[in-house]
């Protein structure tokens, strides 16, 4: 059954924190059954360094919030994600944009409350940053459980495809969509 939200969707002005998934929103997603397990393989997708840098300048906090089941399966080390992580600030810091936190889980499907649809990870960005809340927070993501998610503690979500159809089958309606970070930025958060 799907549920929808999108009765909250109205203004995105007064959001302040804005939560992104990485893999299909910062970077290219990998095909199915691969990982980026390096920086060769992390390819930023078109104008996601700009959007950044635009939610920087607009004041809003920038966290990420990823799932990195990989490590659980052995395809990438904890420190390989550091790696990849510290190279994504230098890349993202050259276009005068930076992310404000990245929080990752590790684990596989069923083994923790911190992957996505769970909200492990919100809840630490949300004790590492007092002023975030649910109310002033939109999740950005390109698939169901990161829409689920933001959804379930109350956020604004919104959904990042080029797929018409890309509704169908979610269990939760985002408050919007877009074909880019970029689109997504420009059009609700400037």
């Amino acid at each position: 059954m799907t549920r929808s939200t999108e009765g909250m969707a109205g203004d995105f002005g007064a959001v302040r924190f804005v939560f992104l998934d990485r893999d299909g929103v910062i970077n290219r997603n990998p095909p199915d059954g691969n990982y980026v397990t390096s920086w060769s393989d992390f390819e930023v997708l078109p104008g996601a360094e700009r959007a950044i840098a635009l939610l920087n300048q607009s004041s809003r906090k920038v966290l990420v919030v990823t799932n990195q089941r990989g490590i659980a399966l052995g395809r990438l080390s904890e420190a390989g994600l550091h790696t990849i992580h510290e190279n994504l600030h230098r890349h993202l810091g050259s276009w005068g944009a930076h992310v404000d936190s990245i929080y990752y889980c590790q684990h596989d499907v069923g083994q923790c409350k911190c992957r996505k649809p769970g909200t492990g990870l919100f809840e630490q960005a949300f004790h590492e940053f007092p002023a975030a809340s649910s109310e002033n927070s939109v999740m950005i993501g390109d698939s169901d459980s990161d829409i689920l998610a933001g959804a379930s503690l109350g956020m604004k979500t919104i959904l990042i495809t080029d797929k018409p159809d890309a509704r169908q089958g979610l269990t939760v309606l985002p408050n919007a969509t877009g074909r880019s970070l970029l689109e997504v930025v420009e059009t609700y958060l400037c």
